[in-house]
């Protein structure tokens, strides 16, 4: 007799896991992007390509941080850069959900497999609101692209002399970089060069905080604008929290660098204003600079650490371990010092797996940078307040720069290109997507309590 056939009360059922079709789309998308962008056609002088130069520009587009190690207005064609632009369009608004807007647009539904890859992706949005999330980003999206743009453009066009031709592909560009908080720029000195211009400035900064609140946020203000009681916990703390930052980062930037004559020193009062507000901004994972990034003094580089770290609102375009995460954390502070036995948050209970992913997330990407800053500094003779804003920048998907990121060898742009990675997506997802086993625990172990503190 044969051996018996093992039962299907044995066998092993293996559950989809949408995390690493997510992590998958991602690597897949930087993939076909790195060899795109070798291909002599994408550089200006017709030759190939650096691979690493490549994988790097590729992986900072997809994951919209803005970081570069060549220049991007000098380096790459006109071809290159819509090939950027393409992939910080998908990147921003994520290739789980631009698949599913695809599909909408193109077949008019989608299949449970798109649905859980969409969920998974967008992290705080329900099964049933798939459908019209797809619909709602795709359109919230271009509404604030094709704004920005026309605002951009009629500032080239009659404030700089530049061509019809040309003026609309500034602006194109900047806008979708500036919605999708990538902070990539066609000027060698970014822009550097508009730093006390309002009418570049300002609506750069608008298309950044619109797109670094996070969809959600986004699509309950368009439909309970007029009704804040109605709003949720997230589009509370995501608002709140998103003012105070910016605020808190504009006085913070715009007192110590008042007098450096190399960054804010030498433009009149209004404008140092702008720049500080504006680089501000920019701290919420969008990138861009107006000023010298590695002319700030050492205490501003600090506090744009904190500020690129907290980043900006979940599900969105921004990056870092975001505004709800850092605010969870004061809240769960503040009550475990009123002595409190739960967390209230605008008259509602937090749920308790919300602390235990807070702390995750936190100590999750604590360890990525500073594992990243460790092996960097092996690698380089870089210092260390350099190399940790390089890697805060990098996880935050920000792409602030002192000036080191031109000079790095190739393992150091690996270890960069990671950290961009693994900040889009999130260190919890990539945990989930490796995670080794799955399962379900139907028993408990007896409590205990260590001394803390």
């Amino acid at each position: 007799m044969g051996t018996p056939a093992r039962t299907p009360a044995r066998a092993r059922v293996r559950r989809p896991r949408p995390a690493r079709r997510v992590v998958a789309a991602f690597a897949i998308a930087v993939a076909l992007g790195t060899a795109v962008l070798m291909l002599p056609v994408s550089s200006r002088s017709g030759e190939v390509t650096d691979f690493f130069d490549a994988l790097f520009t590729a992986t900072s587009a997809v994951c919209v941080t803005g970081l570069t190690v060549v220049d991007t207005a000098t380096h790459w064609s006109f071809f290159g850069q819509v090939i950027i632009l393409a992939l910080i369009q998908i990147g921003g608004l994520g290739i789980m959900i631009s698949a599913a807007s695809i599909g909408l647009l193109l077949a008019r539904k989608l299949s449970v497999a798109g649905r859980l890859n969409a969920v998974t992706e967008a992290n705080v949005i329900e099964f049933s609101d798939v459908r019209g999330l797809a619909r709602n980003i795709l359109l919230i999206s271009l509404i604030v692209e094709a704004a920005t743009a026309l605002l951009l453009f009629m500032r080239f066009l009659w404030g700089y002399g530049y061509g019809v031709g040309e003026a609309v592909w500034l602006g194109l560009f900047h806008a979708v970089s500036s919605f999708n908080n990538a902070g990539f720029a066609l000027f060698s000195d970014n822009l550097i060069g508009f730093a006390a211009d309002p009418f570049i400035c300002l609506p750069i900064c608008a298309a950044i905080i619109v797109g670094g609140l996070g969809f959600p946020v986004l699509m309950q203000l368009r439909r309970e604008f007029r009704h804040p009681l109605r709003w949720t916990m997230n589009t509370r703390l995501v608002l709140s929290v998103s003012i105070v930052l910016l605020i808190a980062g504009t006085l913070y930037i715009t007192v110590l660098e008042w007098s450096n004559p190399r960054t804010l020193g030498h433009y009149d009062p209004a404008a140092r204003i702008l720049i500080g507000f504006f680089q501000s901004v920019q701290t919420r994972t969008a990138g861009f600079n107006s000023v010298d990034i590695g002319q700030l003094h050492d205490e501003t580089w600090v506090g744009m650490d904190v500020l690129m770290y907290i980043g900006g609102g979940p599900a969105g375009t921004a990056g870092g371990i975001k505004v709800t995460t850092f605010a969870v954390l004061f809240f769960i502070l503040l009550t475990e010092l009123r002595g409190e036995a739960s967390v209230h948050i605008f008259g509602k209970r937090l749920s308790r797996a919300v602390h235990r992913q807070a702390i995750s997330v936190v100590l999750l990407s604590i360890a990525f940078v500073m594992a990243s800053v460790i092996a960097l500094m092996l690698i380089t003779d870089l210092p260390f307040d350099k190399v940790l804003f390089e890697a805060v920048s990098a996880f935050g998907t920000v792409g602030l720069t002192t000036g080191i990121t031109y000079g790095l060898p190739w393992p150091a742009e690996l270890i960069l290109s990671l950290l961009m990675f693994v900040g889009r997506l999130g260190p919890l997802t990539i945990g989930t997507a490796f995670a080794l086993r799955d399962r379900r625990i139907l028993y408990e172990f007896p409590e205990e309590r260590p001394a803390i503190g």
